[in-house]
């Protein structure tokens, strides 16, 4: 089992810091670098990019400091058995840099990982083991797609920086057409690179991501069903309630009162 020793979600110093642990820190830790980072690797000095992550093995000297400000990162501490076996099964090499190729996807497990760890239930532990699990696993499978396939390598930044783009306006209602043009791609071979890059078809991904805002909208927010469906893009009510439905198999009344 993996056991989480501490866990730090979206850190922030504005000023910077400095880690530095010559003779490690005793576990395993999991960086995830939000800005750009001065690093210390093998007694050579690197620069780590935005979106990029490292493992660090239990007595691997640690350094690391802010190359510009703020300082983000997300991380965590853990302690797990047979872990170089684990590692090198899933072709994570420890203490390299390795470039995150969905960064999204880090910072949500990281962000389970940090509320699961802040619980009191019977299954905690479990439950983060999974996770924690799930995050390498996912990792691995993301690492040797892209690499391995010259493709998806070649345009992965670029679909990636569109896709962030999408992501963060969901009011917007991006066209097939519009987002082939801004890649300056065929409308066919930008939905196939589009569904070989992320598993999924644009247009699904773009409707999940839309959803998944408006279920965050009705839990956390006392905003009427009408102003959230305008939120997340949609013309009218009755198109934002039957695709809620339809996705999440709930009505968005019965899913705000669960």
């Amino acid at each position: 089992m993996i056991h989480l020793k501490r866990c730090g979600y979206n850190v922030i110093h504005p000023e910077g810091m400095t880690i530095d642990r010559p003779d490690g820190s005793g576990d395993y830790v999991f960086v995830f670098f939000r800005s750009r980072m001065e690093l210390r690797i093998l007694s050579q000095t690197v620069f780590a990019e935005p979106n990029t992550f490292i493992i660090y093995n239990k007595t691997s000297p640690t350094f690391y400091r802010e190359a510009e400000h703020p300082l983000v990162h997300d991380w965590f501490h853990f302690e797990m058995e047979d872990a170089d076996a684990f590692f090198d099964r899933l072709n994570l090499p420890l203490d390299t840099l390795i470039k995150a190729y969905d960064p999204f996807y880090i910072s949500g497990k990281v962000n389970d990982i940090h509320w699961e760890n802040l619980q009191n239930g019977t299954f905690r532990n479990e439950i983060t083991d999974y996770t924690i699990r799930c995050l390498f696993m996912k990792l691995s499978d993301i690492r040797n797609h892209v690499e391995s396939h010259s493709p998806i390598s070649k345009y992965y930044d670029q679909f990636l920086n569109l896709r962030n783009e999408v992501f963060s306006a969901p009011s917007t209602w991006y066209t097939v057409e519009f987002l082939a043009d801004k890649m300056n791609m065929s409308q066919s071979y930008f939905q196939h690179m589009y569904k070989q890059i992320f598993g999924t078809p644009v247009i699904n991904d773009i409707i999940l991501n839309r959803l998944r805002y408006a279920s965050y909208l009705l839990k956390n927010t006392t905003y009427t069903i009408s102003h959230i469906s305008v939120i997340c893009g949609y013309e009218n009510d009755v198109h934002f309630m039957r695709q809620f439905k339809k996705f999440v198999g709930l009505t968005p009344s019965e899913y705000r009162g669960r």
